[in-house]
């Protein structure tokens, strides 16, 4: 083995961002790195959401993690897509689906026809062209074999971290109970060397991981890597959280319902509900938003309504020196597309790609650094479309979203979109055509032109091809089984 490879890496703190890292590192690396994490039990995690998107399943095939196991462990249900209620005008609603839309041909894609179609009226709400999109409206699912695996699920995220907690141990990771009172820098390079706990306990290590959440103990207390802030682009800057009883049918979709300040929350879980209130705390209180949410809840509350408070944003380096941030202690942008979990665990697997030396190789840390800027970037834009595309004038916080100074980068889009109703997505983005195309049309940007490849079909074939298009999802939706009796067969919660 090489002597100057990195040998032991020691997380800083819990939560799901702190156990992902922890069994990831523990399942593929653990035959030459000692993994070791410190966490307190006399800190709470964050736990901003419970939702996530399809890329987990890829995290957990490279774990090597049973789906149906993880499910039943972590009280999960399945999630096809997020239903936007409000986020146009009040009164309306569209669904972001993760599945794909329709069939485009190698010039244009499917919407070029489904414009056209628009236009002389045969063709469909662009939902009806989505399996994902009609099965979710059915509440209908189930895990086909060969097919794309174009669902994510909704889960407790407290059960997810001890389910990971207890996969990374049985994998040979080392967990140390203890407060970090401080964090001990070599003189000569500015390094982190160990961490110092309240009993005096000293943990060295080769490379640290910063998973202690917003505070950025490691990151931003001891190394000062300074916070790029988007709160004037995402200007929300609180939550609160809170679960009731289940009183109603689980749906395989998670609800974002706007409203005067923000939005809200709605995610089914199997034997309860998990919501939440996002607000912007410069139009509303703390007070105000419990007592809103309280308001507009199904069922009783089993928990206390507990307030979180966030600044959009990232770091300027998520990795610095020896340190890379991970989950919270890297940037937050917002709940609202379920991102947080995929942000941690592509900052997991391109650190497992990109692992240094003791050394600590700039090269490596360079490429790090840029694509996850790139990925907090992409991300950014998707979410600022959702508040800046709307006709909504109700507040002075729509009016500041509605007329607020957008990325470049976000314009384009939207600028060629309205043109051409082409979309565009560079190679590595996260979210693809058909994400963006849902979007855009639910908040209300309508192309002004459709690619002239479309006007190759005669009108009766155009209406056929939708057609067919339509009947098929249709009859593969209404083949499937109830989401809730998939999920008692497939993953019932024990």
């Amino acid at each position: 083995m090489n002597q100057n490879a990195i040998k032991k890496i020691v997380i800083a703190g819990g939560g799901t961002a702190g156990w992902m890292c922890s069994a990831a590192m523990a399942k593929l690396l653990g035959k030459n790195i000692e993994v070791c994490l410190v966490e307190s039990d006399l800190i709470p995690t964050v736990g901003v959401g419970e939702s996530t998107i399809p890329t987990l399943h890829i995290f957990h095939d490279l774990l090597k993690i049973s789906e149906s196991e993880f499910m039943a462990a972590t009280n999960a249900t399945f999630k096809l897509g997020i239903s936007f209620e409000g986020w146009k005008q009040n009164q309306q609603s569209y669904f972001h689906s993760f599945g794909y839309v329709g069939q485009g041909c190698w010039a244009a894609g499917f919407q070029h026809f489904w414009l056209k179609g628009m236009q002389q009226g045969v063709a469909a709400d662009i939902g009806d062209y989505c399996t994902e999109h009609v099965a979710s409206r059915l509440g209908k699912f189930a895990v086909v074999p060969n097919q794309d695996r174009n669902h994510a699920y909704q889960l407790d995220a407290g059960l997810y971290a001890k389910f990971l907690r207890n996969f990374a141990e049985q994998n040979g990771a080392k967990r140390i109970e203890g407060m970090i009172s401080k964090v001990n820098l070599e003189p000569t390079n500015g390094f982190i060397k160990s961490l110092t706990l309240g009993d005096g306990q000293i943990i060295e290590g080769d490379l640290f991981i910063d998973c202690t959440g917003f505070k950025g103990l490691l990151i931003e207390q001891a190394l000062h890597t300074g916070y790029e802030d988007w709160s004037h682009w995402l200007p929300c800057d609180s939550a609160v959280a809170v679960q009731t009883e289940l009183v109603s049918p689980i749906v395989p979709y998670t609800r974002a319902m706007a409203h005067k300040y923000g939005w809200q929350w709605q995610i089914p879980l199997q034997s309860r509900r998990g919501n939440g209130f996002v607000f912007c705390s410069k139009y509303m209180s703390d007070d105000e938003a419990k007592t809103a949410l309280l308001n507009n809840v199904e069922g009783k509350p089993i928990n206390e309504p507990r307030v979180i408070k966030y600044r959009t944003g990232t770091r300027r380096k998520h990795w610095n020196k020896n340190c890379v941030a991970i989950g919270l202690a890297s940037g937050f942008i917002e709940p609202l597309e379920s991102t947080s979990i995929h942000l941690i665990q592509q900052s997991i697997i391109r650190l497992m790609q990109n692992m240094p030396t003791k050394a600590i190789e700039s090269c490596y840390q360079d490429d790090f650094n840029n694509k996850m800027r790139f990925e907090a970037e992409n991300i950014r834009d998707f979410i600022v479309l959702h508040y800046h595309v709307t006709q909504r004038t109700d507040s002075d916080f729509w009016r500041y979203c509605k007329n607020m100074p957008i990325p470049e980068s976000l314009a384009k889009r939207i600028e060629l979109f309205k043109q051409s109703g082409h979309v565009y997505k560079a190679e590595q983005e996260l979210f693809g055509e058909a994400s963006w195309l849902q979007v855009m049309l639910g908040q209300g940007l309508m192309p002004q032109n459709y690619h002239p490849i479309v006007d190759s079909m005669s009108d009766d074939e155009l209406k056929r091809f939708l057609e067919s298009i339509k009947n098929h999802v249709a009859k593969k939706a209404n083949s499937l089984p109830s989401h809730i009796d998939f999920i008692n067969h497939y993953c019932k919660a024990k």
